[in-house]
C-alpha cells in the first residue's frame, strides 16, 4: 500500500516516520513543492527550536491554543507533550526545558531535530521527493492514502485546491506578529524589556502577559505575539489599526499605588525618576515618570501630590498607544485559519468527504501561541493521523 503526504514539514517528516515504524510494509513518499524541507524547523527559535511546552503552567488549553483546543486535548490523549519527549529522547535527541517550560534540543541547535527526522526517514525509505507541487488531488490518485501537512497558507488561494473537492475551509490570517506603534518616544527605548507586562486591546477581552521587547518599530516578545495570536481575526478586521493598552506591572491600581507610597516612604528624598517601582528598567521608568508627571518626575517622592500619584499608576497601568499595522508576512511564522475542523473526523483527522484523505499540522484551523504549542500540535496531528492510517490499512487487508 502507498501513502502520499503533501508537505514536508514538520507534519509531514513526523507522519512519514511514524507511519514507518508502524507499518513497515508502507511505501510512503513526502511530496514537498520547495526545494528544502524541514524549512521552518531549521529557523524556530532563533535556530535553536523550540520543540514543544511542558505544559506545566497551562491550566486551559485554551490559553495555548486560540483555535483548536478542544481538539488538542482530546488528541493529546493519544499522543501528548510528554510523549513527545519521550519519542525524540528515543531517538537520541537528548532535550532541556528552559525556566518558561519551552523544550529545545539540549544541543541548542535546531539541525539536531532536522537531522533526526531526516535521517529516520531516509532509515526507512521514505521517499522525499523535493520541488514536487501538488496542485489538485487528482494528481495523487495512484496512492492508497493522502495526508495534507502543507503548513499554514498565507492566502486562500492556497486552499483553493482542497475547497474545489468540498473540503471547508477557514480563510487564513496572519498570526503571531510583531506589533508596529508609531511614537517615537517609545522607539527611543528599543531594546528595552518589560519583564512582566500585560498587553491588551481596550474595550476586548484581548489580554496577554509576559515580557515585552520595545523594538525600532514597535512591540515584539511573548506578550504581543500572544496578543496577536488571541487576537488574530479582530487584528484582521480591523485592519491592524487600534487602540492598545500597556500595564507595564500586570498589577491591579491599588497594588502599584500601594508600591507607590511605598518608595516614597522608604526613599522619600531620592528623585521619582531615579527610584523604579516594579524593577523596571531605568530607560524605562525614566520615560513613563516623564510621560505622568513632566518635569516634576526629578522632585523628591516626598513633594508628590495625590493627582501625581494617580497619573503615575494610569500610566503603569493603562499606557494608551495606537497600533499602526503588524511586521510584513515574511517574519511571521504561523497563520490562523485553514481546514476547518467541521471537515474532519476528530479522531482520525481523516476527511468527511473525501475517503482515506487526512490532515495534520497547521493545515489544519489550529494554531498556538508562542512557546513550542505550535510544533506539539504539529507532533499530535501527525502521530495521530499515522495510527489512523495504519488502522484503515490493517482494516482493509483483512476484508
Amino acid at each position: 500500500m502507498k501513502t502520499a503526504i503533501v508537505g514536508g514539514g514538520a507534519a509531514g517528516f513526523f507522519l512519514a516516520v511514524n507511519l514507518k515504524e508502524m507499518m513497515p510494509t508502507m511505501d510512503v513518499a513526502i511530496l514537498e513543492r520547495s526545494s528544502r524541507v524541514l524549512a521552518k524547523v531549521e529557523v524556530s527559535g532563533g535556530g535553536r527550536c523550540n520543540c514543544t511546552n511542558t505544559f506545566d503552567g497551562v491550566a486551559d488549553l485554551r490559553s495555548v491554543y486560540p483555535r483548536g483546543h478542544r481538539l488538542m486535548k482530546r488528541l493529546m490523549n493519544v499522543f501528548s507533550q510528554k510523549d513527545a519527549c519521550q519519542w525524540f529522547e528515543r531517538h537520541g535527541v537528548r532535550l532541556t526545558v528552559q525556566a518558561d517550560d519551552c523544550v529545545f534540543p539540549a544541543s541548542q541547535d535546531a539541525h539536531t531535530i532536522v537531522d533526526c527526522l531526516t535521517g529516520l526517514a531516509a532509515r526507512h525509505g521514505v521517499e522525499v521527493r523535493k520541488n514536487s507541487l501538488v496542485t489538485s488531488l487528482d494528481d495523487l490518485s495512484d496512492y492508497d492514502f493522502v495526508a495534507v501537512a502543507t503548513g499554514g497558507s498565507p492566502r486562500p488561494e492556497g486552499l483553493r485546491w482542497l475547497a474545489d473537492k468540498g473540503i471547508a475551509t477557514v480563510d487564513p490570517v496572519p498570526s503571531l506578529f510583531t506589533l508596529a506603534i508609531d511614537d517615537e518616544q517609545l522607539h527611543s527605548l528599543m531594546g528595552t524589556v518589560a519583564d512582566e507586562a500585560t498587553l491588551l486591546v481596550p474595550g476586548t477581552p484581548l489580554r496577554a502577559s509576559g515580557p515585552l521587547l520595545i523594538t525600532h518599530w514597535g512591540l515584539s516578545g511573548p506578550a504581543a505575539l500572544k496578543l496577536s495570536s488571541h487576537g488574530a481575526r479582530y487584528m484582521h478586521q480591523q485592519d491592524y489599526r487600534m487602540p492598545l493598552a500597556i500595564n507595564w506591572t500586570s498589577h491591579a491600581d491599588d497594588e502599584v499605588m500601594k508600591e507607590l507610597h511605598h518608595i516614597a516612604a522608604t526613599h522619600p528624598n531620592r528623585q521619582v525618576a531615579t527610584q523604579r517601582p516594579f524593577g523596571l528598567s531605568t530607560r524605562l521608568w525614566a520615560c513613563l515618570a516623564d510621560k505622568a508627571i513632566g518635569q516634576r518626575a526629578t522632585a523628591p517622592w516626598q513633594s508628590l501630590n495625590r493627582k501625581e500619584y494617580n497619573r503615575m499608576v494610569s500610566v503603569l497601568t493603562t499606557d494608551g498607544y495606537l497600533m499602526s499595522g503588524r511586521a510584513p508576512f515574511k517574519d511571521e511564522f504561523v497563520t490562523c485559519g485553514g481546514v476547518s475542523l467541521d471537515a474532519v473526523n476528530l479522531a482520525t483527522l481523516e476527511s468527511k468527504v473525501v475517503p482515506r484523505l487526512y490532515f495534520a499540522g497547521e493545515v489544519l484551523d489550529v494554531d498556538g501561541v508562542t512557546g513550542g504549542f505550535n510544533f506539539q500540535a504539529a507532533w499530535t496531528t501527525a502521530y495521530t493521523v499515522a495510527q489512523a492510517i495504519v488502522g484503515s490499512a490493517a482494516k482493509g487487508q483483512r476484508s
